[in-house]
């Protein structure tokens, strides 16, 4: 981390002065891994039509920390990402085994986890207000720690990128058509949606369940406006989520508001804007 602290230390803001706002710096490295990760993992949520599983997600990550709580962990976090890891490959696992539509095995889960997780939060007359910061977020708040461990995941899914992106595709665009070449389809999925789950989690914290959703939907949506082929997909999503991530920690530093809906009204605008090129370009 010195390093890093170092490097920021040459940018011309007063919190990156050496010695002072270390969680500020802390902050815009854990933008910096997120936001490319949310623009990866986007192109393949819009791809796959999965775009409320990161909600379902949140709920069962809901559910976890609560579960945590009323066990008395030290941090209920990795009892959550456990949990939402865990609600992923079962996800995956009755998708694969019935003629469902996503949709409908998502609202399913997700309407169970959120149930479970608000009786779990209010057994013996709990309050349900002490999670409420779950909702909003702050990522402020963020360790080093699991910077490291969304760094780490960001290398999974570069290398899967790198590795296995054209039958990634062809598994999201046609199962049976990949499943017939060989394709392990359902493993596939499984990383995938493990991927997520543990991002969903352990950025929900920072950047709030209400907006986490968006984060994972608009940088794709927005590149699907102006792409004209696959690798402009990607590059439009990963770089539109880099900028927005930037931009709206820095906005909500300068003026006090939640950096998840900073960054997710950037995300908006830049959608609206794409939308109106795309409109202007046919």
């Amino acid at each position: 981390m010195q390093l890093w602290y170092s490097l920021v230390g040459l940018l011309p803001f007063e919190w990156a002065a050496p010695g002072a706002m270390y969680f500020m710096k802390n902050a815009l490295l854990a933008v910096l891994v997120i936001s490319p990760l949310f623009g990866l993992l986007s192109t393949m949520v819009v791809t796959n039509r999965m775009s409320f599983f990161s909600d379902a997600l949140g709920h069962s990550a809901f559910t976890g920390i609560a579960i945590g709580t009323l066990c008395g962990f030290a941090d209920p976090m990795w009892c959550a990402v456990l949990l939402a890891a865990a609600f992923a490959l079962l996800f995956t696992y009755v998708r694969h085994r019935s003629n469902m539509a996503s949709d409908t095995v998502i609202g399913v889960f997700s309407s169970t986890a959120v149930a479970l997780g608000i009786f779990i939060a209010t057994l013996d007359g709990g309050s349900f207000t002490k999670f409420n910061s779950l909702l909003i977020g702050d990522i402020l708040s963020v360790e080093p720690g699991k910077i490291a461990l969304l760094a780490a995941i960001l290398l999974v899914v570069v290398v899967l990128w790198v590795c296995a992106f054209n039958q990634l595709m062809l598994a999201s665009i046609h199962p049976a058509l990949a499943d017939s070449r060989g394709v392990k389809v359902f493993w596939q999925e499984a990383v995938f949606t493990v991927a997520i789950a543990v991002v969903v989690t352990v950025s929900m914290t920072w950047v709030g369940l209400l907006v986490i959703n968006s984060l994972l939907v608009l940088p794709a949506a927005s590149a699907r406006n102006l792409a004209r082929n696959m690798r402009q997909y990607h590059l439009i999503s990963l770089l539109g989520a880099i900028v927005a991530g930037v931009a709206g920690l820095m906005t909500s530093y300068y003026i006090g508001s939640s950096a998840g809906a900073s960054i997710t009204l950037y995300l908006a605008i830049w959608f609206a804007i794409t939308f109106l090129l795309r409109k202007t370009r046919m």
